[in-house]
């Protein structure tokens, strides 16, 4: 296998890539040019030359120019929202992503930003910063025996809901697939619909890709479902979540804090609801992690390999 009538087979990486699956994939004799700052325009331009492309979310790939020697498009992460999966798939080209290279660290975030909510790290530490000793008001919750409702049931999701079962908390579960039973039984959780988990969660965490049923998913009517004492957490795609509706019910006490990853338009250009005392926002670093950056890295390489060469690396 390989480039057939072109000869040896081309790769773009339109994205940062750990330098270790870049090696690999030219190890194994393929052409990689590394383009990092590419524009959108320049994409389009050039994917046609290539067996190959690697992406993350900083261009939207799409077969605007037809397929020309596209063989395979592989999102280095999770998620394909940018990525005209059906248009490629009508012209052959291979559409493939690297969900668990992420899973761990994105976790891991989601946890963190549950421990922030639920003792106001984020504020009591900023209020000590600026020369205000606020011991006496820093009353938190502990996450022990409180509800948490996980919205999207996938590989992060499930890792979510482990972690949360570990600390001792409640797992309520929300997905559009039956989750497997031995799931749910091994860390005692119930897979419910989505009101009754909006209603019973002390803390509510999204997981869920972006696409037409999940967009607006949580809007003004499921915010005034939750508990005024409950938490919103997004980890998943800005869309999926109605700022303008969030930036109401935290101003309005709705409910009582959020903790978002992700927006709308990145970065987010909506400075009132950033600056907002019961909203800690941070610039969508769920998988910013040095060890989920290299494995995303290889695991990227090891698909093109295996897609242009047959090989298993």
């Amino acid at each position: 296998m390989g480039g057939g009538c072109w000869g040896v087979s081309r790769v773009l990486v339109a994205c940062r890539l750990d330098r270790e699956g870049m090696e690999l994939m030219r190890s194994e004799g393929l052409e990689v040019d590394y383009e990092e700052k590419i524009t959108q325009e320049e994409f389009d331009r050039r994917y046609v030359e290539y067996d190959a492309v690697v992406i993350r979310s900083n261009v939207k790939a799409r077969p605007v120019n037809g397929k020309g020697r596209l063989k395979v498009v592989v999102r280095a992460g999770v998620g394909l929202d940018n990525v005209d999966v059906e248009g490629f798939t009508k012209l052959g080209v291979k559409v493939l992503n690297t969900p668990e290279a992420v899973t761990r660290a994105v976790a891991e975030l989601t946890v963190g930003l549950f421990f922030c909510l639920a003792r106001g790290i984020v504020r009591y530490a900023s209020e000590l910063k600026q020369g205000r000793w606020l011991k006496s008001e820093a009353h938190g919750i502990e996450l022990r025996g409180k509800t948490v409702g996980v919205v999207g049931c996938g590989r992060i999701g499930r890792e979510v809901a482990r972690m949360c079962h570990s600390l001792g908390m409640k797992v309520l579960v929300n997905d559009v697939i039956e989750v497997p039973r031995d799931f749910l039984e091994s860390i005692n959780a119930r897979q419910v619909d989505l009101h009754t988990l909006l209603r019973e969660s002390d803390i509510v965490t999204i997981h869920t890709p972006l696409d037409p049923s999940t967009k607006g998913m949580i809007g003004e009517n499921e915010l005034r479902m939750m508990k005024r004492t409950a938490f919103l957490v997004n980890m998943a795609r800005g869309g999926v979540v109605d700022e303008a509706a969030l930036k109401r019910a935290l101003k309005e006490g709705w409910i009582a804090g959020a903790a978002l990853d992700v927006f709308e338009t990145e970065p987010p250009n909506d400075l009132e609801l950033l600056s907002l005392p019961n909203l800690i926002p941070t610039p969508h670093m769920g998988a910013q992690t040095h060890e989920a950056q290299r494995a995303a890295g290889i695991e990227a390489a090891k698909l093109v390999i295996r897609e242009l060469l047959g090989k298993t690396v």
